[in-house]
């Protein structure tokens, strides 16, 4: 997911056109067109809530040939024969159906949806960039998940256009305090 600093992910009105390059930060990694290019080989499906999907057919599909589930409850088409779409119990979904076919599957995108991952312990990741912008209001990645979840930071990387990654092991059991 890409952030602002103050933690949204669009503007009210679901625009992001904020998540472009702003700062030229030196010490920074340059991000290139092949370590995406391998970064994106790894993943072997993709799944996405309804607004997602509409927003990358609008975009311009950049899934390729990659199998994608979309999740909804409306009635969507697609031309591609590696689209499928997914409206039932979610945990059943991904233990029955997407971790025993596939290795790396990637959440895209939505914070109605992520929320649902991290709350039904489907999530074992979440890497977020932070974008170099403060929007003051917006669509919030993270609102009301209503429990507390425990994190384990496994990387940062800061890029040359001001973006920061950090990405978080999702821990399955509570750390104590007790020492």
């Amino acid at each position: 997911m890409v952030s602002s600093l103050d933690g949204f992910i669009g503007r009210q009105d679901g625009d992001i056109s904020w998540m472009q390059p702003y700062d030229k930060y030196e010490k920074g990694d340059e991000l290139t067109e092949e370590e995406i290019a391998a970064f994106l080989k790894h993943i072997d499906c993709y799944v996405m809530g309804s607004k997602t999907y509409e927003h990358a057919l609008e975009l311009g599909w950049p899934y390729g040939d990659v199998p994608v589930t979309v999740l909804t409850k409306r009635k969507l088409k697609s031309e591609r024969e590696t689209v499928t779409f997914y409206s039932g119990d979610l945990s059943k979904f991904v233990e029955e159906q997407l971790r025993p076919n596939f290795q790396n599957i990637w959440m895209v995108g939505g914070s109605k949806l992520t929320k649902e991952f991290i709350r039904l312990k489907l999530a074992d990741e979440i890497v977020i960039s932070i974008m170099p912008i403060i929007l003051g209001d917006g669509i919030l990645f993270f609102d009301h998940i209503g429990k507390e979840q425990t994190l384990h930071l496994k990387n940062t990387r800061a890029y040359n256009d001001g973006m920061v990654e950090l990405t978080y092991e999702i821990l399955k059991e509570a750390i104590s305090n007790n020492t």
